[in-house]
C-alpha cells in the first residue's frame, strides 16, 4: 500500500514538474534519466575505442611529434548547438555534474565490452585550479572520470595531479597560445603513485589537445609507464 502512493506521488510530482533531458530539452518519461532515450541512441559517438591502429585513429594525430599517448579515446564528437553542446553547457555550467558520471558509465561499459579492463591502472581528470573549481563547486572532468572509474573497476583520483596556475581560457587561443598558456600549469603531488602505472587522462572536451598534452607530459616526467587520453567530446 504504501509503496504504490510512493509511486502515486512520484507520478504525480512528475507530473506537475517534469523532468526533462539535458540533450533535446523534451520531457523524460518514466525509467530515463537526465538523457532521453531517443538522444541516447542519436548522439555522435565517434566509436574509436574500436580503432586499434593509432595510424586510423583521427585524434592520435593531434599528439604526434609532441607526446607518446597509447590510446586517444573521445565517446562523441562535438557539434555546435547540438545535443553535445548542450549536455556538456549542462554539465558545467547548470550545476549538473551527474551528466559526466552518466557518460562515463556508458563510455566505460563500452571499453570494457572492448576489452580495455586491462589497459588502465588509474584514472585521472584534468584538474581545475582551487579558485576555478570552489567557484564551479566540482570539476566536471572528474565526475566523467569516476564513471568510468566505476564502470572499469579502475581506482581514479582528483589528488595525484593538480594545477598550480590559474590559467586563462583556452577559448579563441591558437594552438601555440594554448600550450604556452598551459605547459607549466599542472604538478604531480606524489610521483610513487603514477611510477610505473599506465594512467587514462581525461577531459570534458578534446580540441587542439594542448592541455592534454601539457598533463601527459607533466605524468611522463613523474615516471608513468605509459599514458592515454580521453574526453567525453572531441571537437
Amino acid at each position: 500500500m504504501l509503496s504504490t502512493l510512493n509511486n502515486i506521488f512520484q507520478d504525480f510530482t512528475t507530473l506537475l514538474f517534469p523532468e526533462y533531458c539535458y540533450a533535446c530539452q523534451g520531457s523524460l518519461v518514466k525509467g530515463e534519466d537526465l538523457i532521453c532515450t531517443k538522444c541516447r541512441l542519436h548522439l555522435p559517438y565517434t566509436n574509436l575505442h574500436r580503432v586499434k591502429e593509432s595510424s586510423q585513429n583521427i585524434l592520435h594525430h593531434r599528439f604526434l611529434g609532441k607526446v607518446p599517448v597509447k590510446f586517444v579515446l573521445s565517446y562523441l564528437y562535438f557539434k555546435q548547438s547540438g545535443r553535445v553542446q548542450n549536455l556538456l553547457h549542462a554539465l558545467k555550467y547548470k550545476n549538473v555534474p551527474a551528466i559526466g558520471e552518466l557518460l562515463g558509465d556508458w563510455y566505460g561499459q563500452e571499453l570494457k565490452e572492448a576489452a580495455y579492463t586491462t589497459a588502465f591502472d588509474m584514472i585521472l581528470p584534468v584538474p581545475l585550479h582551487p579558485k576555478k573549481q570552489q567557484k564551479r563547486g566540482y570539476n566536471q572532468s572528474a565526475s566523467f572520470a569516476k564513471g568510468l572509474a566505476n564502470a572499469l573497476g579502475v581506482p581514479c583520483s582528483e589528488a595525484i595531479l593538480i594545477r598550480t596556475l590559474n590559467t586563462s581560457s583556452q577559448t579563441n587561443k591558437t594552438r601555440p597560445e594554448r600550450w604556452e598558456n598551459v605547459s607549466k600549469a599542472f604538478k604531480v603531488m606524489d610521483a610513487e603513485q603514477v611510477k610505473g602505472k599506465k594512467v587514462l587522462l581525461v577531459d570534458d572536451v578534446l580540441t587542439t589537445g594542448a592541455t592534454l598534452e601539457a598533463c601527459a607530459v607533466t605524468l611522463l616526467e613523474a615516471g608513468s609507464a605509459e599514458v592515454s587520453v580521453g574526453a567525453i567530446a572531441a571537437a
